[in-house]
Formats: C-alpha cells, structure tokens, sequence
C-alpha cells in the first residue's frame, strides 16, 4: 500500500516548481493566485535569487507549499490507490490540501501566517534549533533532562534528532551532546526555536487565525505529527494542526505507524528528497520514490 508524504522548510531551493510549468504552463495560475491572497509577488522570490529572501519563515512557507501542491497536481493521475499521507511539520499543510481537508487558497494563507507566527513569537536571538547527528534517542532525552528550556523537536529518524529552546541553554546542552557521544551537532540557521513551548504565542495566534476555516473529513486519512496516528476527524486534525507548532515532529513514529498499518512504499513529492533519506534511517523494506 501506498503513501503520499510531503518535506516541511528546509526543502526550499531557488527555482523550484519552474521544471512543473516548463511541462505545463497551465501551473502557473497557482503562483498567480498566491501572489493574490499573499498581496506580494511569492513567484519572483521562489524564481529570484536571494536564498535569504526565500529561507525567511514566512516566505519560504507558502512557497513550499505552492510547489509541492503543483508537483503532487502534476503526478495526481499516477497516484490514485493512495491509503495515507503524511507531512513534516509545514508538509502537513499539504497533506491537508491533498487530502481536501482545506482549500489551497486557504492554506496559503495561514501558511504565509504561521511563519509570520513562528518568527515573531520569540524575541531575535533568544531561540533557535540544532541538529544531534549519531546520538540514540535515549542519551539526548536524559542530557536534555538538565534544561528547562531545551527540548526535542523533531525525532527525524533513530540517529537524527533535531532539538529547540532558549539560544543559551541551547548551546549549552550542544556542548554537553558532544562530550557526551553525539557525532555531530549542527545549529541550524532558523529564525527561531519550532516545535517548542516557547513558541506557545504563535500557537495561540494560529488558533485564533483557524477559528473560521471549516476544516472538512479527509478524502484520504493523514497521519499527524503530534500523535502520529491515523485521522480523519476535521476537529481533532484541526486541534493537531494548531498544537504541531509547540509539539515535537514524531516523524519516526508516524513512518513505523504507517508500516505496522499495511503501508510499504513512500512516495514523496516536494522541492527536495530530505524525508526519503531520513525514511531510510527508519525502515529497510519499504519502497521509496521522489517525484
């Protein structure tokens, strides 16, 4: 059986989407509709040259969602026996889409709002992530056990887990994961800590934002983040939607989930193949396939 799973930011890259309107220019009216809803031109950022520009929260949000919604469009036809899908973190937005859950345009726009969200809701500086490479699951929990401020955001696969808090303790607990074991740490280059309760400000907004989108029974369930179980109820995959923002991505888990329910290919479609690489971290007997 198959599932349909889409990256989250991080898989942004310049020019994306321009290969889907070189094969048909009938795709082009996504970006023109976005640029509507969004009142700025997201189509000469994501065809421009800045990568600042395009890595900035709130930009590089909608536009990840704009072209893998484009890719999965331009491939729906192929993938028609679908039992599930699945995003991380912002690819989740996409899954709802996909799924008719919500309306593009509609997620365009909370999308383009979540980032902005996401951004302001820690001062500059105070907050950022890092990247724990070769580390067990286990050994970074127990460090991390001694900062209050410092948590796991995303458990990306068994030896790759991402963690988010206070910039201070945050570095602080990088020096303790290396002296400990920890491969390599990457602090990666976010304008603040996702995935964390100090991000509870952007969660409350986007509740508020949510309030009046009707968000309707999914055509193909979608396995969420914050539980990493299989929904099809509009309210709770609301409810998830909204929490993802302060609660940790258990990508793991959602992928062993889908294997232990009958799922045994992957199919992801977006900018980059990030969640095919890390789904190989997870499972060997799976099939996997980048569109």
């Amino acid at each position: 059986m198959k599932a349909l799973i889409f990256p989250g930011q991080g898989s942004q890259n310049l020019s994306m989407g321009k290969e889907c309107i070189a094969l048909d220019e009938r795709y082009e009216k996504y970006f023109d509709i976005a640029n509507e809803i969004l009142n700025f031109d997201i189509k000469s950022i994501i065809f421009g040259e800045d990568i600042n520009q395009l890595t900035l929260t709130e930009n590089a949000q909608p536009a990840i969602l704009i072209c893998s919604y484009i890719k999965y469009i331009h491939n729906e036809s192929k993938y028609l026996n679908i039992k599930a899908l699945a995003g991380h973190s912002l690819g989740e937005w996409t899954a709802l889409v996909v799924s008719g859950v919500i309306s593009f345009e509609e997620a365009v726009e909370a999308v383009h709002s979540r980032g902005l969200f996401m951004s302001n809701a820690c001062e500059p500086n105070k907050g950022s992530m890092a990247a724990v490479l070769g580390m067990k699951i286990e050994e970074i929990e127990k460090i991390l056990n001694n900062y209050d401020d410092v948590i796991i955001a995303n458990y990306n696969s068994p030896m790759q887990t991402v963690i988010s808090g206070e910039t201070e303790q945050l570095l602080k607990s990088m020096d303790e994961l290396k002296e400990n074991g920890a491969k390599r740490i990457i602090k990666l280059n976010v304008s603040g800590p996702f995935h964390s309760h100090l991000l509870n400000k952007a969660e409350e907004n986007m509740r508020i934002k949510l309030e009046k989108i009707n968000f309707k029974t999914p055509k193909i369930p979608i396995v969420q983040n914050v539980n990493a179980k299989f929904e099809i109820d509009p309210y709770i995959i609301k409810e998830n939607i909204i929490k993802q923002i302060t609660r940790p991505v258990k990508w793991v888990e959602s992928i062993e989930n889908m294997k232990e329910n009958g799922i045994d290919e992957f199919i992801e479609i977006g900018p980059s193949k990030v969640l095919s690489k890390m789904i190989k971290n997870i499972l060997m007997d799976v099939k996997l396939e980048y569109v």
